[in-house]
């Protein structure tokens, strides 16, 4: 497996995975799928795309973006998927290391995640594993598909 920037070609790909983690409604805030056009919009104003290619295939993704704008633009927010046929298999873990790497290269000193959801345990671990700071708690920040409320766990890292 390898992890490159995105292509045009790797869109279709990219829109799949990406909505099945919307249509999950438990880790991205975004409740609207992407379709062709705002897919490629979507994607095309990210600061840095990365896919993993697994036999040529898209197997996951990220995108990463400042996280505010002028004294605050050196911290960076990155969103990480990856296909459900794929889960388990330690992707995340290349796809955030990639990140901080494409991160620092594009001169930002901070990766925050504004929004973990406290259940999704497997990401609060990678993250701490990699020297995350968990920033606290926000109760009830994240509304999942079935509507009701789960706590938001904010995460940030010096590079």
């Amino acid at each position: 497996m390898k992890i490159r920037a995105y292509t045009s070609k790797d869109l279709d790909e990219m829109r799949s995975i990406w909505n099945e983690v919307v249509e999950e409604g438990i880790a991205f805030p975004q409740e609207e799928c992407l379709d062709s056009v705002s897919g490629a919009a979507f994607f095309a104003a990210q600061s840095y795309v990365g896919v993993a290619e697994d036999r040529g295939a898209i197997v996951g993704l990220y995108i990463l973006h400042p996280n505010n704008v002028g004294r605050c633009g050196h911290i960076c927010n990155a969103s990480f998927a990856v296909s459900a046929a794929c889960r388990g298999r330690h992707l995340g873990e290349q796809l955030v290391l990639d990140c901080l790497e494409q991160a620092g290269r594009l001169g930002f000193s901070i990766l925050q995640f504004n929004a973990v959801v406290e259940s999704n345990v497997h990401a609060r671990h990678l993250y701490e594993r990699l020297g995350f700071i968990q920033l606290g708690t926000i109760r009830g920040g994240f509304r999942t598909k079935d509507g009701h409320f789960e706590n938001i766990c904010p995460y940030y890292k010096t590079l």
